[in-house]
């Protein structure tokens, strides 16, 4: 009887012992399991958190002596962005292009007047706002200016040899910030203060002598780089020579905001100091039709445990 009594014992304590591993191991197999599951979802959760790199712009580039030397890379540029050849109001080219001539400029805001940052959201909306370190913004004369001190032709104002350097490719004002030479452009939805984005933007520069001075940066909507481009100087270097510099995303509306820096120099006296300094002006504005900016839409999960240059 006691040797029954063992043995049923020895067999239920191995038979407790089996059962107890079969037990642990399956735990460990699911726990095992589990951690996988949750390391596979957090990877995948982690890989579609990542922001994209930004979309590759398409740079256009070119300079010539003169304004027909320029005239096809412009209407390349014009193409590109498209909205046909017609202006309607405030500059607007078939709802997908605004163009800024600075022609349309009353007298009251040009040389020597300052011009308004927002003139061409505001007086003349087309959706484009102007921001520079310096003391603000100035268009060039024409000879039909009447007011105090007109008119004042190529900012002879600031520098009496101007007009001498500077020619306008569309007839017969230019642009420059005052006090420095670089500047802001930043998009809003035309009219109103809802920020915008565009496909692409682009500047006819005037008398650029230097090479990789003259440069646009882009930047999209949540102040990332998209891209830096520096225009070709005109060759042979002459007075009065113009470059073309501008670039587009096929993909979509994604510039908000374009860094714009025009020579060596501040423009004004200091540009006699010497002739390593390149004192660069601007005309036209090409850009696509500023369209609401959209929201961004990239995850963010805690978790615990280009200076390209431009081509033609």
């Amino acid at each position: 009887m006691r040797k029954s009594v063992r043995s049923f014992v020895a067999l239920n304590r191995r038979a407790l012992l089996i059962l107890g591993v079969v037990l642990s191991l399956a735990v460990f197999s699911i726990v095992t399991w589990r951690i996988s599951a949750q390391n596979n979802s957090s990877d995948s959760l982690r890989d579609n958190e990542r922001p994209s790199a930004p979309l590759a712009l398409t740079a256009r580039n070119g300079s010539a002596v003169d304004a027909a030397g320029i005239t096809a890379v412009r209407d390349q540029f014009r193409t590109d962005l498209g909205g046909g050849t017609t202006a309607g109001a405030n500059g607007s080219f078939g709802g997908v292009r605004r163009e800024i001539n600075w022609d349309g400029v009353p007298a009251t805001f040009s040389a020597p007047n300052n011009l308004p940052a927002n003139f061409f959201n505001v007086n003349s909306p087309r959706g484009a706002v102007f921001s520079t370190t310096g003391t603000g913004f100035q268009v060039s004369g024409a000879n039909t200016d009447g007011g105090a001190g007109q008119p004042i032709i190529e900012f002879g104002n600031l520098n009496a040899t101007y007009p001498t350097l500077f020619d306008p490719f569309s007839a017969q004002r230019l642009f420059t910030p005052i006090g420095a030479n670089v500047m802001d452009v930043t998009f809003f939805v035309p009219g109103t203060t809802t920020p915008a984005t565009t496909t692409g933007f682009g500047v006819i520069f005037a008398d650029v002598d230097q090479a990789g001075t003259t440069a646009l940066q882009f930047f999209d909507a949540s102040g990332q780089s998209l891209g830096a481009f520096a225009t070709s100087p005109t060759f042979p270097a002459t007075n009065g020579g113009f470059s073309f510099l501008g670039a587009f995303d096929s993909a979509g509306a994604t510039i908000a905001k374009v860094r714009i820096t025009t020579g060596s120099v501040v423009p004004g006296a200091n540009e006699n100091l010497g002739s390593f300094l390149d004192a660069v002006v601007m005309d036209d504005f090409i850009y696509g039709e500023p369209l609401a900016a959209q929201p961004d839409l990239t995850i963010t999960k805690s978790h615990t445990g280009n200076f390209v240059q431009g081509s033609t």
